[in-house]
């Protein structure tokens, strides 16, 4: 088995290693009985996940990859074709058709799914023992909670079983088990990850996430995730960013009036002294409105949306969901519509009290949860400890913000402590480039693995993601990965999103005299479906990319073989006259092959 980061896994294909034999040996390593897994990949679904890298890299080239052969875990509310999800309820699982859209995007980068994780049933919790496939333990006491509700995903990160792994997030569900597991958990601004292919906790909150061993493979991994979609209503484009502080000249507010546990007190104290050092300004705040806020999670009608996602077994076989997590749901049956317009108006409201905080500072630093308990005491009193977990967690989502959980330091017993930083929507950059700094100095390694982190940049991967708006651009020829015009789009900031095919209304013609050879599109009605590849670019660079665009062809408007329409080459007709017609071929890539 490997244990490594995402370098370490591209180091070891670099040295010959084949992903039949490390995914295979990575399978094997996987307990069926380890309760942090409610599927494993059986042979037949990796053997085709790696013959579908095998025709991936044919196609495109391994240096198209970036997760070339790296395994990953994916939280069972997030569908994978092929495989079941449960949302940790068996009477509601079902075998899924489709994967959602973060994981083709993942498949895409070319990493393959290892097994899907345990959870609070329905991603209700924050402690990791709501489920019937057994109670998920701490990775370094047995006794404790490993926090939830993506606590398989924590587990099995923080164990090695895989470099990095999906959660999910609506009131901490990422961020708390990151900090009882000592690994890092990035939480992006509602709207920035696509929720196609969730089972909703609360649709209007929910974040797809990511826990990872370092920041830096969060962020590379969360750069890839996220995008706009256009079957997910509540997927947002990620607008141009504003100039990044350094850690030196941060101003940063902590909680007043912290009711932490003794050992947390002391390591946030200490952990903040330090930073105190390090920064512009740090200053205890007032945290009412934040903490009013986070009233309306769980003792106002937003539990009715948490009805939705899970209605078909609550509303017709109640008896199948636990019974704790059904007694959270039975919270909605207090509301009436007008208890919610209500409530919306009151969420305004403190809203725009919460956002004069980003007046003053740039970012708050919070415990990532008040204390760690045992899972005994969750037992005995599940609902008040499952609440304590979520104080400093539970108003982020409402607010629309962004957050990173990473470890502080180790407690004096050798449990860890985490420290989450918090900021406004879409600063997820910044997020990453001061915690890869506040990641090194602490010095710890990810979970039990031994893997520390080896820099204190965050990745460049981010920084496409960070320039603005971005434009969708259908590719057809030259511009396709690994021919020779595809520089052109990386320069412009461009990244992979799909390939795919046309609607069956286009013919595909190679020009002549064209250097390098390029071919032409043309829509017609005796067409057919032509391979192309999307690419997202920033729209700031759109022009420089269109402006070298070279006559005959064009950027005009293409149809997908899914009725979307994005941006994409065509070609003038007076070019087509004296063009070989290639359709037959389906795509520029089969035919050069063809001319080889």
């Amino acid at each position: 088995m490997l244990i490594g980061t995402l370098e370490d896994w591209k180091n070891a294909y670099a040295q010959g290693a084949t992903p039949a034999d490390l995914l295979e040996q990575q399978r094997q390593a996987c307990d069926a009985g380890d309760t942090a897994w409610i599927s494993i990949a059986d042979s037949a679904q990796l053997q085709a996940q790696i013959a579908a890298l095998a025709a991936l890299e044919q196609s495109v080239g391994r240096d198209q990859l970036p997760l070339y052969g790296v395994p990953f875990a994916v939280k069972d509310n997030i569908d994978v074709a092929g495989f079941r999800t449960t949302a940790a309820c068996e009477e509601f699982a079902y075998v899924a058709q489709h994967d959602a859209f973060v994981i083709q995007r993942l498949k895409n980068a070319g990493a393959i799914v290892l097994g899907k994780t345990n959870l609070d049933q329905f991603a209700t919790g924050l402690v990791g023992t709501r489920s019937p496939y057994g109670v998920v333990p701490n990775t370094f006491d047995a006794r404790l909670i490993s926090g939830g509700s993506s606590s398989g995903s924590a587990s099995v990160v923080a164990r090695g079983l895989v470099p990095f792994a999906l959660s999910t997030d609506t009131a901490g569900s990422g961020r708390v088990p990151a900090g009882f597991n000592q690994i890092v958990g990035l939480k992006p601004t509602p709207g920035a990850v696509s929720g196609t292919g969730l089972v909703p906790a609360c649709r209007t909150l929910d974040c797809i996430g990511v826990l990872a061993c370092t920041v830096a493979d969060s962020a590379s991994v969360m750069a890839l995730m996220e995008g706009l979609d256009a079957q997910d209503a509540y997927s947002r484009p990620r607008p141009m960013a504003p100039a990044h502080k350094p850690l030196a000249q941060l101003r940063v507010a902590t909680p007043a009036g912290r009711k932490l546990s003794a050992d947390y007190e002391a390591a946030f104290s200490d952990f903040t002294a330090k930073l105190q050092a390090q920064t512009a300004q740090l200053q205890d705040i007032s945290f009412d409105t934040l903490f009013d806020v986070a009233e309306l999670l769980y003792q106002g009608p937003w539990v009715a949306e948490r009805v939705v996602g899970a209605r078909s077994i609550y509303e017709q076989q109640p008896e199948e969901m636990l019974a704790v997590v059904r007694s959270v749901l039975d919270v909605a049956q207090r509301f009436s519509a007008a208890d919610t317009f209500a409530a919306q108006y009151q969420l305004q409201a403190l809203k725009q009290q919460a956002d004069k905080i980003w007046q003053q500072w740039d970012v708050l630093c919070v415990p990532t949860a008040p204390r760690h308990p045992s899972i005994d005491e969750v037992q005995a009193d599940p609902i008040a400890v499952n609440s304590e977990m979520g104080v400093y967690t539970n108003f982020v989502n409402l607010l629309g913000w962004s957050a990173i959980a990473l470890p502080a330091s180790r407690l004096p017993g050798g449990l860890p402590f985490g420290i989450t930083l918090i900021a406004p929507g879409w600063r997820e950059p910044d997020l990453v480039r001061w915690a890869a700094q506040l990641e090194q100095q602490a010095g710890l390694p990810a979970g039990v693995t031994g893997l520390r982190a080896r820099a204190a940049t965050a990745p460049s991967t981010w920084t496409v993601a960070a320039h603005g708006d971005m434009v969708k651009v259908a590719v057809v020829g030259a511009h396709l990965r690994g021919m020779p015009l595809n520089h052109e789009l990386q320069s412009c900031g461009a990244r992979f999103v799909e390939a795919t095919h046309t609607s069956a209304s286009y013919r595909l013609y190679a020009l002549q005299g064209t250097v390098p050879p390029k071919p032409g599109l043309s829509r017609t009605e005796d067409g057919s479906a032509i391979a192309v590849e999307v690419w997202e670019m920033p729209i700031a660079h759109f022009g420089r990319f269109v402006a070298g665009v070279p006559g005959p062809l064009g950027i005009g408007t293409v149809t997908l073989a899914s009725g979307e329409t994005c941006k994409g080459f065509i070609c003038e007709a007076h070019a087509l006259a004296q063009a070989t017609d290639i359709t037959a071929f389906g795509g520029w890539r089969a035919y050069c092959n063809s001319l080889r």
